[in-house]
């Protein structure tokens, strides 16, 4: 009988230590692939800290920038599946950059495993404060009245707010011109300073502005009411059928076992329900989520399918 309790135990052992273990003596690696600062350099660190704590191994953050994001995403998709490279990336570059860049040197699918979406943030349609609308219809009346009122910036070609207002703009029946800038800073300037009537921007970035009176929030873009503007009606509240909320996820190198992808997952969960994790987060302008490897597969696809449509739409080419 002794000798089957310490087999047993030998044997429950062999279960668990592997789960402890699973890295491997090297440290874990988490990507970014854009440079340091910014809310998902902060939620990136976030939760290398909360993987050290939990399994003791040394996690270290990985800014890695190049190609609007691409250079990072390729590094990860070229590194051991063991489970000590992980990638932390907005949702864009698994989900919209298929429809736009033909030539991806990566397949988010066949290249990556999911672990699971971790925060979710929304774009806001924002007029600076002179503008001579204050609520979506007056916009869309104002752009039929005058169209060189019909001009929008964003933080970039090809960015998910470029592409929200392009689907506005179709909804509205209106004509809009797209006003890209490099990132949001630059285009929250020229609004403000009404260089530029309206701008689609995260709506972190206005909150302050919004509160001084230098810009006017019309709509948010999320698919449920504001956290952070409750003031403001949906664009969908508003009458056009408009919604998309920017997010971002934990992935693995394809391949990865199971148990490993499922050990990272329970740990990146525990955080995401975490009282303090999710404050922090609110600071950021940005809301916990948490999933599991296959409800985050299956938004990537959904993301993909309602996305591409608009960029076909849009006739963007990356060279623009």
């Amino acid at each position: 009988m002794f000798r089957f309790v310490v087999i047993a135990c030998i044997l429950c052992a062999g279960c668990i230590l592997p789960a402890a273990a699973q890295f491997g003596a090297q440290p874990v690696k988490i990507v970014f692939p854009f440079g340091a600062g910014g809310s998902g350099d902060a939620v990136t660190r976030f939760i290398a800290e909360r993987i050290q704590a939990e399994t003791g191994q040394n996690v270290v953050v990985d800014d890695h920038p190049g190609a609007g994001g691409m250079v990072g995403v390729q590094y990860v998709k070229s590194a051991p599946a063991d489970g000590t490279t992980l990638l932390l990336t907005p949702f864009t570059l698994m989900s919209i950059f298929p429809a736009i860049y033909p030539d991806l040197k990566y397949d988010p699918v066949a290249d990556f495993t999911p672990v699971s979406q971790i925060a979710s943030f929304e774009f806001s349609i924002v007029a600076g404060k002179d503008a001579p609308f204050k609520t979506l219809a007056e916009l869309v009346a104002s752009v039929k009245r005058d169209p060189a009122l019909g001009s929008f910036g964003t933080p970039g070609a090809g960015s998910l707010p470029h592409f929200l207002g392009i689907a506005f703009a179709h909804a509205a029946g209106i004509d809009l011109r797209h006003v890209p800038y490099r990132g949001a800073a630059t285009a929250l300037t020229d609004l403000v300073a009404g260089q530029i009537p309206l701008a689609v921007l995260p709506t972190s970035d206005l909150l302050e502005y919004q509160k001084a009176g230098m810009v006017h929030i019309l709509a948010t873009l999320g698919a449920k009411q504001s956290l952070y503007v409750p003031e403001a009606p949906t664009v969908r509240q508003a009458g056009y059928d408009v919604a998309g909320d920017g997010w971002f996820a934990l992935y693995a190198p394809a391949g990865t076992p199971a148990a490993v992808v499922s050990r990272i997952n329970a740990i990146v969960n525990g955080l995401a329900k975490s009282a303090e994790f999710r404050e922090k987060l609110t600071k950021l302008g940005l809301e916990a989520t948490g999933t599991t490897p296959q409800e985050l597969g299956t938004l990537q696809k959904e993301e993909s399918l309602k996305y591409a449509p608009l960029v076909k739409a849009s006739g963007f080419k990356p060279t623009e």
